[in-house]
């Protein structure tokens, strides 16, 4: 549940100390101003979603460290945007998705980038060559130059994470009744 900015001082305070400042380091890691506005004001949005923090010892690393993240998908959600243009522009005319079939693949695309996030970059490539290329465990080892063994480890973790990602475990008090 979203706070009410008014009951929250210390995330008010934050803000006012601190929101000129991020918008600089922001700009500094996209380039331009305007996305660094909009990120800076994402990670407020995000601190009103989270509890209220505790007298924090150092709140620019906190900031930088909710930052961090949202820039870290906005690159990524580039690099998709580009990759989904690239892929358009190869195709016929005639093949070319609505402007609404391209929103939903590219959100869908950005799903299955937030459910592999965390996982490393050759873990993620043996499950796109599997699950969007169609290859088999025998054709990523060789194309990919590993064992079949060593595949079928990387799309069992990369299952495991979409898994997770997908249906996270109830907390320890869930099943307790009152």
């Amino acid at each position: 549940m979203v706070q009410d900015p008014s009951t929250s001082p210390n995330i008010a305070a934050l803000y006012s100390s601190h929101h000129r400042w991020l918008i600089g380091w922001l700009r500094g890691k996209l380039g331009n101003a305007f996305d660094a506005a909009d990120l800076a004001h994402d990670t407020f949005v995000r601190l009103l979603g989270k509890r209220e923090p505790q007298d924090l010892r150092e709140p620019r690393a906190y900031l930088v460290t909710i930052a961090g993240g949202l820039v870290a998908s906005h690159w990524r959600r580039r690099a998709l945007e580009e990759a989904w243009l690239e892929t358009l522009a190869a195709r016929p005319q005639e093949l070319v998705p609505s402007t609404e079939e391209r929103l939903s693949i590219l959100q869908t695309l950005e799903e299955i980038a937030g459910l592999l996030d965390g996982l490393p970059a050759q873990v993620r490539e043996v499950f796109l060559l599997s699950q969007l290329d169609g290859l088999t465990y025998p054709q990523i080892a060789v194309q990919l130059g590993l064992s079949v063994n060593v595949v079928q480890k990387a799309m069992t973790r990369a299952v495991a994470q979409c898994y997770r990602a997908l249906y996270p475990s109830p907390g320890p008090s869930a099943g307790a009744r009152v």
